[in-house]
């Protein structure tokens, strides 16, 4: 279904966007149509910690509350998420940091489904928009936290 790939050059750290991203207790302050997010639990599993979380969008009429499993690999500069529970039928995501010269590289990747035909439609007709505005408002958030 909608697939959303993207890499920007951001002149910020890796170790700065990936702390920027790791707050998903934040999202509702900078995000579009997060509404809401919640921490339920956070698990050190070695290198990595593991955090399950629950978030609520807000789009239109529509407002949902989902929940995913995120794994942060702080040594890597690395975030997947997982689906857990709510309106997808799947949902897949990831970030990824790298050092380079001036700042740093960000790849983020999407990938999902809503179990709400109606829901899918609306957002397949403004999906590439909407992730590339996502991705802007963590731009923003960077913007606003280092420069």
């Amino acid at each position: 279904m909608p697939t959303h790939s993207e890499t920007r050059t951001l002149p910020y750290s890796a170790a700065q966007m990936y702390a920027l991203v790791a707050e998903v207790d934040k999202y509702p302050e900078f995000l579009p149509w997060t509404a809401a997010a919640r921490i339920r639990s956070r698990t050190p599993q070695g290198a990595s910690e593991v955090m399950l979380a629950d978030l609520v969008i807000s789009f239109k009429v529509f407002r949902e509350k989902f929940g995913s499993k995120v794994v942060l690999h702080p040594d890597a500069f690395q975030i997947d998420t997982e689906y857990l529970d709510g309106p997808f039928k799947y949902m897949k995501s990831n970030w990824h940091f790298t050092d380079c010269e001036g700042g740093c590289e960000v790849a983020f990747f999407v990938d999902f489904e809503f179990r709400n035909a109606i829901l899918q439609k609306v957002i397949g007709v403004v999906f590439n928009e909407a992730m590339q505005r996502v991705v802007a408002a963590f731009e923003k958030r960077a913007q606003k936290l280092y420069a």
